[in-house]
């Protein structure tokens, strides 16, 4: 209990110091703002009166330092609250003044933000002497005693009782750790004490012995010290930072150097805290349990992160699998409609005859392997011939050249790839029955483009669809027959195809050509 009081009174003794320290700095940053902003943007008439308010709000904040300085660590009381009173009221009196003069000349050339900030100077001010007048007591308190400050007590006392309340079973993490410090009697106080609780600790009497001894073994976290001959603390920790292998190691830097300046420039380079010596054992002890917890709470961020990504590059596979590679790019970028209109292309339709047949007499698993197996192969042969897969339906194999990307040999690309699905049927030899093809093709314009939400597909329409399927439906297995477009589009190199003119439903007479 004795213990909670104390923290409870220093608790208290803080919260009545603010009411003091808050006001005056506050004064003083935004008159610093507004001397900034009226630099910029004027009137420069006013910078003299302003220049003054700012001298005046130092002239506070040193004041009230120094009388902090004296008498707050007794802890009995400002005894020379009196005195501290009527020594503010000097540049209290001159804030005031020339604040709230500036304010009635230079009302009408002020910013509204300026005008603003003066404003808050003025209510701070006012709100400060307020607060001095009221008195200011932090004689000791009891937890459960009623004070003139009421809010102020309760306040220190849940924050007493908070702390008091440590967590049970805490399980305190062990670390591999490197000291670096110039000092002998430093290094091994360190040492001993960080090996007491568990660490495995290793010493560096340098910065750069402290480089070799990273070059060949690992740690979670280093302490070292900012002032030290070779190379002081700041530079080790920009070497640290600058290596890839090294730059995860947690820093904490230790000095006996009290400056603002060394403490924003280690943060800046990256390290995880800051100590000044002589160190408290349980600061230490909590601010090392800190590191070495933000340091599991960044490995599982990573795993996390790896995670997220390794699904991600199975999504873009899985869906690199369904679309086109450029439909995805599109997707990426924020396309909602996928569609275009293609001037040419080349569709084939493929379709194993009889599979109906051989379907019903095979057990199914035998059936979707062997159909699987095809078409895994048919697949890889219009990657090798840059044709672009359409769809399967049922036993039938649908891919286009030319498109989405256009190529002026489609056609040719499109005979060739289906004379290799003729030839990858040819080696289908085993104990099932042989299968055989039956491929239509046909050019001409189609309109291609994504269509669905749920199992979306990439699909093409058009006049010329239709006709490739009737292509292929009017057939003969084991061979490949074209339309007159596509004909005319090989030109010359199938000069011996064998032309049939035949009766096709929904079309009428057409001529066609069987490709030898």
């Amino acid at each position: 209990m004795a213990q909670s009081l104390d923290i409870g009174h220093r608790a208290y003794v803080a919260r009545i110091v603010q009411k003091i320290v808050d006001p005056a700095q506050a004064i003083l940053s935004y008159q610093e703002l507004v001397i900034e902003e009226v630099r910029e943007a004027g009137p420069t008439d006013a910078l003299p009166d302003l220049e003054r308010v700012l001298c005046a709000a130092r002239d506070l904040n040193a004041l009230i330092r120094r009388f902090l300085d004296e008498e707050v660590p007794g802890g009995n009381g400002f005894t020379g609250h009196a005195l501290l009173r009527h020594d503010l009221r000097t540049p209290m009196n001159a804030i005031l003044g020339y604040s709230e003069m500036i304010i009635e000349d230079f009302a009408d050339t002020l910013s509204p933000r300026t005008t603003g900030d003066i404003s808050r100077i003025i209510h701070e001010s006012r709100t400060l002497l307020q607060q001095m007048d009221a008195g200011t007591d932090i004689s000791p308190f009891d937890l459960g005693e009623k004070s003139e400050n009421g809010l102020d007590a309760t306040i220190a006392a849940n924050l007493a009782r908070t702390i008091a309340a440590r967590p049970s079973g805490l399980v305190e993490e062990t670390a591999r750790i490197l000291v670096v410090d110039d000092s002998a009697s430093n290094r091994d106080l360190l040492a001993r004490r960080l090996g007491r609780e568990g660490h495995a600790v290793v010493v560096a009497s340098s910065g750069k012995e402290a480089l070799r001894i990273l070059g060949t073994q690992e740690f979670d976290l280093a302490l070292a010290d900012v002032l030290m001959p070779d190379m002081n603390g700041i530079e080790l920790l920009g070497r640290l930072k600058s290596d890839a292998h090294l730059r995860e190691i947690r820093v904490i830097m230790i000095s006996g150097l009290k400056d603002d300046e060394a403490v924003i420039r280690c943060i800046e380079a990256g390290a995880e805290d800051y100590l000044q010596k002589p160190i408290d054992p349980i600061l230490l002890r909590a601010r090392i349990t800190a590191c070495l917890e933000r340091s599991r709470w960044r490995e599982r961020e990573k795993r996390y992160l790896a995670q997220i990504e390794f699904e991600k590059d199975r999504a873009d596979a899985l869906l690199h699998a369904i679309l086109p590679r450029q439909v995805v790019n599109r997707l990426a970028d924020g396309e909602e409609v996928i569609a275009d209109r293609i001037d040419m292309a080349t569709i084939v339709f493929a379709d194993i005859v009889n599979f109906t047949g051989f379907a019903a007499r095979t057990p199914a698993a035998a059936v979707v392997r062997r159909l699987g197996d095809l078409f895994s192969r048919f697949d890889e042969l219009a990657d090798q011939y840059g044709v672009e897969k359409i769809k399967t339906i049922g036993d039938a194999y649908m891919a286009a050249a030319g498109l989405p990307d256009p190529r002026p040999d489609h056609a040719l690309a499109a005979v060739a790839f289906s004379k290799a699905l003729l030839a990858e049927m040819a080696k289908d030899i085993g104990p099932e029955p042989p299968l055989s093809l039956r491929i239509g093709i046909n050019t001409g314009p189609v309109i291609a483009g994504l269509i669905g939400r749920k199992r979306f597909v990439y699909d093409v329409w058009g006049h010329t669809v239709n006709v490739a399927s009737r292509m292929e439906s009017y057939g003969i297995p084991g061979r490949i027959q074209v339309s007159q477009s596509t004909f005319e589009a090989l030109g010359a190199r199938f000069a011996d195809a064998q032309q049939e003119v035949m009766e096709i439903r929904g079309i009428g007479k057409y001529t066609t050509y069987v490709l030898s």
